[in-house]
């Protein structure tokens, strides 16, 4: 490794794709994500590169391709015919070069280097920021810790549901279902990522409706019920409807995380006073090629910094396209310690239900999650109450290390889910 300058420094590290060597095509990165570019500069002297520059820590190749994974017009120009250097590289950034500042953390270890000619793949695999450097943004306020607190949920998943449908129930429909979902013993109602501001159940009207319910139920309880109500909008709107869930009593609010991006909910979290909940859809459009975009433990350490407090990481053997080794991956990854920053509450969610429960436990070793099922729950054949039930029983079941089935022996909800829904396994 080369010698460390005298200043503070982040790492990002890569999966890099290149016809040229992997040193050179590294160095090319470095130098165009900080102070160089590809001519010489007169003002970039000794001085400056000390200061300024970026450097190469370690590079560690793997086996070359034939062909590209990406397409470049500079590769096409140049009339490189392969091999395509494959290998991951990690390089430091000085701290001084971006200091407080996402949207420039973002654009310096994920910006101008995805267009780079040279590239014919590049993947932002993780990042690593010294804890004084980390502690300079938000962060979670509530995590793993908080949630548990707010939900009252200890010692097991909190298993939670999705409003189905997720678009065109009116604001009194909804209100509905929270409420036989709350009375059916539920830990967690979310809107469906589809439901913000719509005109068949616009937010006011929604939140109007809901919290009536919830506090009707905090009573019985002794707790409000954790509700996250979809946010999702303008800066201006998101704090609006916040400080509206606030006045009324409520404990979450969620929103899409992609779009309304980070400098919009970094500035949500500096005057939050409510569980962040983040939804990552759009997620794939990142991450599905190996050879683009980002892996999830870059991406959920950004989204880290910036204060979210629940993130989605998919679901075991769900609907979508991730294989569960990398879903389980993300959810280690949330959990894991980052320059002292609180760990985020994994959510589980897509195409879930009980008989998820064994599987999840065994590869993810904890039980510091928050497990949705929609259908699994809500479409249960005894209902919503039968269908929390089922869920519960099946983490009984896994953490003590009983099979399912013949945990359900003596459980009907259990084995009800089993018969319905064991098709989907």
């Amino acid at each position: 490794m080369p010698q460390a300058p005298n200043r503070s420094e982040f790492i990002a590290r890569y999966f890099i794709e290149s016809p040229e060597p992997l040193q050179k095509a590294a160095e090319i990165i470095a130098g165009e994500q900080s102070s160089g570019t590809f001519l010489a500069l007169p003002g970039e002297t000794d001085e400056l590169k000390e200061r300024a520059r970026a450097r190469v820590l370690r590079i560690t190749p793997q086996e070359a391709a034939l062909q590209p994974s990406l397409n470049s017009a500079l590769v096409n120009r140049r009339g490189h015919a392969g091999p395509y250097h494959r290998g991951e590289v990690e390089i430091a950034f000085p701290v001084d070069n971006v200091g407080a500042n996402l949207p420039t953390l973002l654009a310096t270890v994920a910006g101008n280097l995805y267009e780079l000619g040279e590239l014919t793949g590049v993947r932002l695999l993780d990042v690593d920021l010294p804890p004084s450097y980390a502690e300079r943004f938000p962060g979670p306020q509530f995590g793993v810790a908080g949630t548990r607190a707010r939900t009252g949920v200890y010692g097991r998943p909190v298993i939670g549901t999705i409003i189905k449908p997720s678009i065109g129930l009116s604001a009194q429909q909804t209100a509905a279902l929270v409420d036989s979902l709350l009375a059916g013993g539920i830990d967690f109602v979310k809107d469906d990522e589809l439901t913000a501001d719509p005109v068949h159940a616009p937010f006011d009207e929604r939140l109007a409706a809901v919290m009536p319910v919830l506090h009707r139920h905090a009573e019985r309880l002794g707790r409000m019920p954790m509700y996250a109500i979809n946010i999702s909008g303008t800066v201006d709107e998101m704090r609006r409807r916040h400080d509206q869930v606030l006045r009324a009593g409520g404990t979450c609010v969620m929103v899409s995380i992609n779009w309304v991006g980070f400098s919009a909910l970094q500035h949500l979290r500096e005057s939050c006073e409510l569980t962040l909940h983040g939804h990552r859809n759009g997620w794939g459009a990142l991450s599905r090629h190996p050879a683009l975009g980002m892996a999830f433990p870059a991406y959920q350490k950004l989204w880290r910094l910036a204060g979210v407090d629940q993130l989605h990481v998919g679901g075991m053997r769900s609907k979508f396209s991730e294989p569960d080794a990398d879903v389980v991956q993300a959810a280690h990854a949330c959990l894991a310690p980052f320059a002292r920053l609180a760990p985020v509450m994994p959510v589980f969610s897509s195409g879930q239900w009980a008989g998820h429960a064994p599987g999840l436990y065994a590869a993810l070793g904890s039980t510091d999650l928050m497990h949705l099922a929609g259908g699994g729950i809500v479409s249960h054949p005894g209902g919503v109450a039968a269908g929390v039930a089922s869920m519960r029983e099946a983490w009984e079941a896994a953490t003590a290390g009983v099979p399912l089935a013949e945990y359900a022996a003596e459980r009907p909800s259990l084995a009800a889910a089993i018969e319905k829904f064991g098709s989907l396994a």
